[in-house]
């Protein structure tokens, strides 16, 4: 669970920062359809995972304000292991999660400070077309490569997205591939699929169980006691039933020798 370099990180800090406006474009646009994120906020492993790639790829530009390192415990981390592998020097394991970048250089990089990550998950949806979380797992695998575009890359989920894509050494570069279709007289170019370019340091599906585990500790991140919540929840919920069995039993047996 190593850090990569500064370089990696901030070469991935517009990952987030063009996720974070591309839902409402991709919701009128004629984008294709977001395809549906692993749930995967109750995998220790992938959640540590993911908190590991959100250290190397967003954090040193993005901040998670909301998020205390420590707090990654609960996703079966020593505080130790937090020290070892996901904190830089300057950083205590009480400390929010800040980003490094500072203020000024990031407005003459990027045009503005990059947004918190702390609830991207959760702000991110569209009528119809699924979750925040579906939203940046369909973002972070459809770039491909587009020479018309200064970056190189274009995006199926964010059209014209204004951003390289930063993991294209895991994954590898892409193409769309398209069936034409005629309709009322109108030629339609319908997407079909995906043709291999170049290969990454990842096959396809490790590329995709990586974004998976990304997105699901953003989505653990947005809202951390969600589980507990749930479980408790359901415990109140038996505790109650089981209650009302014996108040019943018991109310029976009070009134049988009324008259």
């Amino acid at each position: 669970m190593k850090n990569t370099g500064f370089g990696a990180r901030v070469a991935g800090v517009l990952i987030m920062s063009f996720a974070l406006m591309a839902g409402a474009y991709a919701s009128g646009s004629g984008a294709i359809a977001w395809d549906k994120a692993p749930n995967k906020t109750n995998d220790l492993v992938a959640l540590q995972n993911g908190a590991k790639l959100f250290v190397n790829y967003c954090l040193n530009c993005h901040s998670a304000a909301y998020m205390r390192y420590n707090r990654l415990t609960d996703i079966g981390l020593t505080e130790q292991q937090i020290k070892d592998n996901l904190l830089f020097a300057t950083d205590k394991v009480g400390e929010t999660m800040q980003a490094a970048i500072d203020p000024k250089q990031a407005k003459q990089w990027f045009g503005g400070n990059p947004p918190d990550l702390s609830v991207v998950a959760r702000s991110r949806s569209a009528a119809g077309q699924g979750s925040g979380a579906d939203y940046l797992y369909t973002y972070l695998r459809t770039y491909y490569p587009d020479d018309s575009k200064a970056t190189g890359w274009n995006n199926l989920a964010f059209p014209n997205v204004g951003m390289p894509h930063v993991l294209w050494q895991l994954q590898g570069s892409r193409s769309p591939t398209y069936e034409l279709l005629s309709e009322n007289g109108h030629e339609l170019k319908v997407f079909k699929g995906w043709e291999q370019i170049t290969l990454g340091s990842m096959t396809p599906l490790q590329y995709d169980n990586a974004v998976g585990d990304l997105v699901s500790y953003l989505q653990w991140m947005g809202e951390p006691s969600q589980n507990t919540r749930t479980k408790v929840g359901v415990g109140v919920l038996l505790f109650l039933l089981v209650l009302t069995v014996f108040t019943w039993r018991l109310n029976a047996a009070y009134w049988k020798d009324v008259k």
